[in-house]
Formats: structure tokens, C-alpha cells, sequence
């Protein structure tokens, strides 16, 4: 599958608003997109998914490793692959976008904020390619896409100032109506308040897709990876509101592997019969109250207490704990199987990759195992002296700054959010 890479020169340049008019102006030549996002995301995926109407891939060498990524990407279905980008071009020390473009060998097109600008416009732009020619990598700038760009002058000015080795693949007007609100942990979720179609319509007119279809290509192949064996098992995965944020490619995995059955706890559905259970992260701050009200968190807590393994991530950890505190000081009891209090803050916590080793075998997992993952959260979880650890902290921050991965019976929640090709939920599976 061929595909492109659109990058920003910075955070907040309009890179998510910029890849849905592409998707919609692709769409409009007959194209169907398989959507991507460079580095640990589930908000841009949503806006993705929701206009692309496909799940969106995760594309991030430090989740998944060089070779990992690539099958990712090759899982991806469609006539071309758009990857939206994370920060700046070259900015993370773990995986860029420029990083991802050079592994996948894809060229890449820089949204360049043109709100006050028309020949600087330019300068940016092919600053942005020299550097990498200065610096030795093998990025491909090949173009730009002018962000807040007006018609007639403005336009032409860009245009006529843009160097040969960089082609000009339109512009994204100053319309209303592409505006993504946002909220702690980023931008809303994109089945909550997607960008409105019609604006984007409007924007994806002057997005030439014809030749952004050109200059895509497609990354080198991987021989096919033997798949890991399924199991006769059912796993139950939380789905609903406060839990959300879940890589299309563990679903698949789990699927792969398991029967998946799907439970809404802020609905009030209990938890079905089930031989393990996986709850994603999100935003149970949100419906702390609905939760506290669920028979479900009753069931896991008694079912853990009884051996069944359980998996939380994040919101998953939170809801495990014996209680969560929101930011306007209500305190709620959750499932109670965790020996941890959480409580919600203004600022986040934490934000980074995260490295972690494992110490007393979770799932099986070998102990001084390392697993890659990425945490973002608001909370902060006080534990019991007496807790007990699944893994060590080697970068990032965890439960306490050491630790993640508290522990009771076969239950395990974890800050960290893991990719499947970490090698967690084959563990998990394994283990039920």
C-alpha cells in the first residue's frame, strides 16, 4: 500500500485538521484511505476513524520496534495510507515522525502555518529539508501543504516562492468549523465531536490529491510473521464511554487469539462469563458516579479475589483501585481489587515512552523481561505499603516514580499503555 507522511513544523499547526481534508479529498477521487498516526495517540486516531471509517494504525518504533511497525503499517488495508505525524518533524527523542518516515521509506509533506506569512512560507519549508540533508538523514521533504492560507495573492505568493525540489499540494483555508475542541488529555474524541464534513469538504477542494497520489510509495515488505496460536478462551474487554483508549492492533490480537466479548460498565452491564479481562484506558474521572454504581465492578472484584486474571491500563487501573477521587473532591468506591486510592489533578502526571522491567512474573512474563510502552495521565494513585509490584520503573514515572504494575491475586494494573506488539497480551492470553 502506497502511502505519505504529513508532518507539522510544530505541535498545534493544524497537522489533524490538514490529514481528515486530505482523507476527504482523496475520498472525493474515489480513494479509500487507511488512516495512520506517527507515535502513542488515541484521540487523532478517533478523528481519523471517524472520517476515514476505518480504524487508524499506530506507527511508533519505540511501541512497537522497526520491524514491528512495518507489519502494522502492512496490516493497514486501502489504496493509500495517509500517516499523520506527531509534534514537529524531528522532535522526540524515541520516535519522530521523521523517524517513522525513514523506516517506512515514505516521503513526507510539511503543514507550514501560512496564517502570516507567503515567502517565509517557503523558507520554512525548505529549512525544514536541508536539515535533514545537514544532518544526514534520510527524510524526504518533498512539499508542503500551507495552512490558513488564503486564495489569489496569498496563495500565489506561496507557491512562486517554494524552491523546485518542493511542490506546493495545496492549502487549508481560514474556515470555521475545522476547530477540534479540546480537554484534559487533548483534543475530544472523535465519535464525541467530529469535525464537521462539510468544512472540511470545503478545505479538501483546495488540497490537490492528485498529486499527493504521485509522490506516495510503498515502504519495503517483511516476510509474514508465523501467528501465535489461538486459544479456546473468552476474553471480556470494557467498552464504552470511559473506556476508549485501545490500539486497533491489540483488538486484533485479542481476536486473533481469543473470543472477544465486549461489556459496558457505565451502562450497567455486568460482566460476562469470561476466562480474563482487559480494561483500556480513558476517561472514567468522567463517570466516576455511573461506575460506582455498576455491578460490574462488584463482579471483578469478586471474580479477581477468586483468580481470574485481569489486565487495567490506566482508567483501568483507576477503576480497579478501592476508590477515585475526582478534581472537585467527590470521592467514589470502584472495584476495590487494587490496594491504591486515586485521585484526579488539574496537570497531568505524567507524559512520556516508558520502559519497564518485569519483577515477579505477571501473566507468565519472564521476570527482567523489558516492556516498551507510553503513560499520559491526570491521576496519581497512593498505594498501601504493603503493595506489591509487577514491574520496575526504567524510564518513565509509573505508580511511584520506581514501580507499576500493582499487583493482587492474578489482577495487574499498569500506568502503561502497551502496544500488542509488546508481547503483554500474548502473556495475558497465555496466561488464562
Amino acid at each position: 500500500m502506497n502511502g505519505f507522511v504529513i508532518a507539522g513544523t510544530a505541535s498545534g499547526v493544524g497537522k489533524t485538521v490538514a490529514t481528515l481534508a486530505v482523507t476527504r479529498a482523496l475520498e472525493a477521487m474515489g480513494q479509500t484511505v487507511q488512516p495512520a498516526k506517527a507515535g502513542p495517540d488515541f484521540i487523532d486516531p478517533s478523528h481519523h476513524a471517524a472520517i476515514a471509517g476505518r480504524p487508524s494504525r499506530t506507527l511508533d518504533t519505540w511501541l512497537e520496534g522497526e520491524d514491528g511497525m512495518r507489519r502494522n503499517y502492512d496490516r493497514g488495508t486501502g489504496d493509500v495510507c495517509v500517516v499523520e505525524g506527531v509534534m514537529g518533524l524531528y522532535d522526540g527523542n524515541q520516535s519522530s515522525t521523521a523517524r517513522v518516515a525513514d523506516v517506512l521509506d515514505l516521503p513526507v509533506v510539511l503543514v507550514v502555518d501560512a496564517s502570516a506569512g507567503m515567502e517565509s512560507v517557503a523558507a520554512t519549508a525548505l529549512g525544514f529539508r536541508e536539515y535533514a540533508e545537514r544532518a544526514g538523514q534520510d527524510i524526504d521533504v518533498v512539499g508542503i501543504i500551507a495552512q490558513h492560507a488564503h486564495g489569489g495573492r496569498h496563495e500565489r505568493g506561496i507557491r512562486d516562492a517554494l524552491p523546485d525540489k518542493l511542490e506546493y499540494f495545496g492549502r487549508i483555508p481560514p474556515i470555521s468549523g475545522l476547530e477540534i475542541p479540546d480537554r484534559h488529555l487533548g483534543l475530544q474524541m472523535g465519535d464525541e465531536r467530529p469535525v464537521d464534513t462539510d468544512a472540511l469538504d470545503e478545505a479538501a477542494v483546495h488540497v490537490r490529491a492528485n498529486r499527493l497520489l504521485d509522490i506516495a510509495r510503498e515502504p519495503p515488505s517483511l516476510p509474514a510473521q508465523e501467528p501465535n496460536p489461538a486459544r479456546n478462551r473468552r476474553v471480556a474487554v470494557a467498552q464504552d464511554t470511559a473506556f476508549r483508549f485501545v490500539y486497533p492492533a491489540v483488538i486484533e490480537r485479542l481476536r486473533a487469539r481469543t473470543e472477544v466479548v465486549t461489556f459496558a460498565p457505565t451502562m450497567g452491564d455486568d460482566l460476562p462469563d469470561c476466562d480474563g479481562v482487559y480494561l483500556p484506558g480513558g476517561y472514567p474521572e468522567l463517570h466516576a458516579e455511573q461506575l460506582a454504581n455498576s455491578p460490574s465492578l462488584s463482579t471483578l472484584s469478586a471474580r479477581a479475589s477468586g483468580g481470574l486474571p485481569i489486565l487495567g491500563e490506566c482508567g483501568g487501573l483507576m477503576v480497579l483501585a478501592e476508590s477515585l477521587t475526582t478534581t472537585n473532591e467527590r470521592t467514589y468506591s470502584m472495584a476495590g481489587v487494587l490496594p491504591a486510592d486515586v485521585r484526579m489533578h488539574e496537570r497531568y502526571q505524567a507524559l512520556d515512552h516508558v520502559e519497564l522491567r518485569a519483577r515477579a512474573k505477571p501473566f507468565g512474563i519472564d521476570s527482567a523481561t523489558t516492556i516498551r510502552g507510553h503513560e499520559f495521565h491526570y491521576s496519581s494513585a497512593n498505594v498501601a505499603s504493603d503493595a506489591t509490584f509487577a514491574f520496575d520503573v526504567r524510564r518513565g514515572t509509573g505508580i511511584n516514580g520506581e514501580h507499576d504494575g500493582l499487583t493482587e491475586f492474578e489482577t495487574v494494573g499498569t500506568y502503561c499503555h502497551a502496544h500488542a506488539a509488546s508481547g503483554v497480551f500474548d502473556a495475558f492470553i497465555d496466561s488464562l
